[in-house]
């Protein structure tokens, strides 16, 4: 237990504090500012993290994006993954895709992985944040931690040294895979090696090499060497592989330039600017739970993936996302403790499949694909998901992803104005709400609680038909199925007030 009495008393409490502001503390201080939440974000860096690491975002990680008003931006500064360009020494091979090219389908606007380095998905984030009144407090570490039944205390150490107190109703640690809050609170991470061999990876700045095209020399002395362009930066991000696993590699930029000269047909002298390094060895970990009390853990705090797939940063985003309505519904609407229970319920055993699949990536077992784009999970499993009609007609289960479609909107009660409307899905579940369908007649109640955008519709695509069929549709405000009916009765209305819903 830390003694805070020495410590300077907090002036301003805090819903909820925040450590870490990578791209999953960014992204649940957005949420959770635009359902008024009050956030305080602390970070142990002078300033955002400054490197590309976690650089493809993937299409469920689109569709959370845009939810949180950064989508059009995104779009606009992304760009498909390049196609792969292998060399043999100075001789080209033949191009190929890394992931698979398709086009958007129906229900689902993104339809391939997008490639954006990190450090611009956090700055796009940091100014949605500021956009929302939020802020990030830089240079504070979290250096003690106690909690009890009414709130959490920190302990919050800045960068000149000087100490205090920082309180709040829940701390979520988005502080990275050697997470402070973590091992404060005791919880294990267990996991294992998933290639023994160092890597290096870097953000360089080069000359005499085109920007159209992934260059990799897989058969390199000494392993192998990968340069990706990132689109609209005029910089490549460099991944090594070493074969000599007794051998661990510098990261000065001076080495960064000698390993490029040995390994490519560049000189040393054609890498003109070496931004960011950092040396790592692929591992996959995963912690012994994401709740301790008042205490969550979220992004590499609670899973550490390896970087092949492009799943690490994509699911610490799912985290924040399916993390942040829970906390707003239990601060500003009064539902029930045990909605943050659900938090661990329906994250961990994802956490530990998704953990799974990186493996198999890296490893060569599977190809990146489908399963890569986090599109099809879902949560049938969980107390959240309701499935309560007779015999469905449509694919679509209490737990799904509720798919995109666009619809009619038909007369109903106090909206005669919107019929014969056309109205696109997504658009209506845009927000930090929750969003109630009636398809094929089936009635909405007669009073709808607050806090939910209730809409009947008539189909007007075939695949909408086939996803929802005939029935009644709470959507979460994170874009999952929580229930489906054939029609509103009074054991649905009992499900409410848990969840916040008068």
């Amino acid at each position: 237990m830390v003694e805070f009495n020495s410590v300077k008393e907090d002036t301003q409490a805090a819903a909820v504090l925040i450590a870490g502001a990578g791209p999953v503390g960014l992204a649940l201080a957005c949420d959770l500012a635009r359902r008024g939440v009050r956030t305080r974000v602390v970070e142990q860096g002078e300033s955002l993290f400054p490197g590309s690491r976690g650089k493809g975002l993937q299409p469920r990680s689109l569709e959370v994006l845009d939810d949180l008003g950064i989508g059009e931006a995104v779009m606009r500064e992304s760009r498909p993954y390049p196609r792969m360009l292998p060399w043999e020494g100075g001789t080209q091979g033949e191009a190929f895709d890394l992931v698979e090219r398709a086009a958007p389908r129906p229900g689902e606007p993104y339809s391939e992985i997008r490639l954006l380095p990190q450090w611009r998905t956090q700055e796009l984030l940091y100014e949605r944040l500021r956009s929302l009144g939020g802020e990030v407090e830089f240079g504070t570490r979290l250096t003690g931690l106690e909690q009890d039944g009414d709130g959490v205390r920190a302990e919050l150490t800045a960068r000149n040294g000087g100490t205090s107190a920082a309180s709040a109703a829940f701390l979520v640690a988005a502080d990275g895979g050697r997470s402070t809050v973590r091992k404060a609170l005791g919880v294990g991470m267990n996991g294992e090696s998933v290639d023994s061999r160092p890597a290096l990876i870097a953000d360089v700045r080069l000359a005499g090499l085109g920007s159209e095209y992934w260059h990799v020399w897989p058969q390199a002395r000494g392993g192998p060497l990968a340069l990706c362009p990132l689109d609209g930066t005029g910089l490549f991000q460099l991944a090594a592989q070493f074969t000599d696993e007794s051998a661990p590699p510098e990261s000065s930029p001076d080495y960064v330039r000698a390993l490029v000269e040995k390994r490519s047909t560049l000189s040393a002298g054609d890498v003109q600017e070496v931004r960011w390094a950092s040396l790592f060895r692929a591992s996959a970990a995963l912690a012994d739970r994401f709740r301790e009390g008042r205490v969550f853990l979220a992004g590499d705090a609670a899973h550490v993936h390896s970087p092949a797939g492009g799943q690490g940063l994509n699911t610490g985003l799912q985290d924040a996302y399916n993390l942040g309505w829970k906390l707003g519904q239990v601060l500003r609407h009064g539902a029930s403790d045990a909605l943050l229970d659900t938090y661990e319920e329906e994250r961990l055993p994802l956490a530990a499949d998704v953990l799974g699949l990186s493996t198999r990536v890296h490893r060569g077992q599977q190809k990146r694909g489908r399963e890569t784009q986090q599109l099809d999970i879902g949560y049938r499993g969980s107390s959240l998901a309701h499935e309560l009609r007779a015999s469905p007609d449509g694919e679509l289960r209490a737990g799904d992803r509720a798919p995109d479609a666009l619809a009619v909107s038909a007369a109903s009660s106090g909206e005669q104005s919107r019929q014969g409307e056309r109205l696109r899905l997504f658009d209506e579940f845009r927000g930090p709400h929750w969003t109630l369908l009636s398809f094929g007649n089936a009635r909405l109640p007669g009073s709808v609680p607050a806090g939910v955008r209730a809409r009947r519709l008539t189909h007007t695509e075939e695949h909408a038909e086939r996803a929802y069929g005939r029935g009644l549709f709470l959507v979460r405000p994170d874009g999952y199925v929580a229930v489906a009916a054939d029609e509103w009765t009074a054991s649905l209305t009992g499900l409410l007030p848990g969840l916040g819903l008068r």
